[in-house]
């Protein structure tokens, strides 16, 4: 599933070709797990509005309208695990899953492709504005962060992945900080100590804002805007690679399971 540097590199390079045009038509394939809003509401708020600008909150690529009557609008897009957004020239075939198209001023598509269908769009229309589920980690501050996990007994591995607390971060995020913190994905949030919380709190975001200047990691479906694929990818330190020997001192990396997900880690690097 794309997690927050994919939807970020995906948000700004649509926003980047499509701000400011407005959209023509709507088609939608009829797919009815596709859609959160019915897909009459969505053609019906999205046709004839203007890109504002698109944007990321969480995992949610949003893009904001202003209707004819200057009316706002939002569009929301997750991706789940193998969704697209993707700008192109109309005489480019549609990809196969092509879930909706957004017909915009200028000729060019907008195109949602999703091959397994657990993506999601909606609308929000009048004052509504989508804040997401969470806290922004790329925002926010030390000790905002350090307050987030205190008294939470969750495995701070599987408190990093709640949404509810910090939206956007995703397995292979959440892995790559807990090595860089040099914290074992195990150890309870709660009992964290103020110094461990200020590791992690740097040490995720600098993985994410590395992961956003190289694109993002493609490691099953990503690609960006254009298609193309990610590069992060080649800087993970334990992310997929159990069994393989540490990047820093040679241990072979162990792989467990917390909160439901696979999680690797290195038992020297990591107390």
């Amino acid at each position: 599933m794309p997690e927050l540097p994919e939807v970020e590199t995906i948000a700004n390079g649509v926003n980047a070709r499509v701000r400011g045009r407005r959209i023509e038509r709507v088609w939608t394939s009829g797919k009815p797990q596709t859609f959160k809003s019915s897909q009459a509401e969505i053609a019906r708020t999205l046709t004839g509005a203007r890109i504002e600008r698109v944007r990321r909150v969480g995992k949610t690529i949003v893009m904001d309208l202003r209707g004819a009557e200057a009316q706002s609008a939002q569009f929301l897009v997750h991706l789940g695990m193998t969704g697209r957004l993707l700008v192109a020239q109309p005489e480019v075939p549609w990809p196969t899953h092509t879930h909706a198209v957004l017909s915009l001023s200028d000729g060019r598509q907008v195109r949602f492709v999703d091959p397994r269908r657990f993506g999601r769009l909606s609308v929000l229309s009048g004052a509504a504005t989508y804040q997401g589920p969470g806290t922004e980690p790329t925002t926010v501050l030390v000790d905002e962060f350090a307050q987030l996990f205190q008294g939470r007994r969750l495995a701070i591995k599987a408190a990093l992945l709640h949404q509810s607390i910090l939206h956007g971060v995703g397995n292979i995020y959440a892995d790559e900080s807990l090595f860089r913190a040099g914290i074992r994905p195990r150890r309870q949030a709660g009992r964290l100590s103020r110094t461990q919380l200020g590791r992690l709190h740097a040490a995720l975001q600098e993985v994410l804002a590395e992961a956003i200047r190289l694109g993002g990691s493609s490691v099953s479906d990503y690609v960006d805007a254009d298609g193309v694929q990610g590069f992060f990818q080649l800087q993970h330190k334990v992310y997929s690679r159990a069994g393989q020997p540490c990047r820093e001192c040679a241990t072979v990396l162990k792989k467990i399971v917390v909160g439901g997900r696979t999680t690797v880690y290195c038992p020297r690097c990591q107390q």
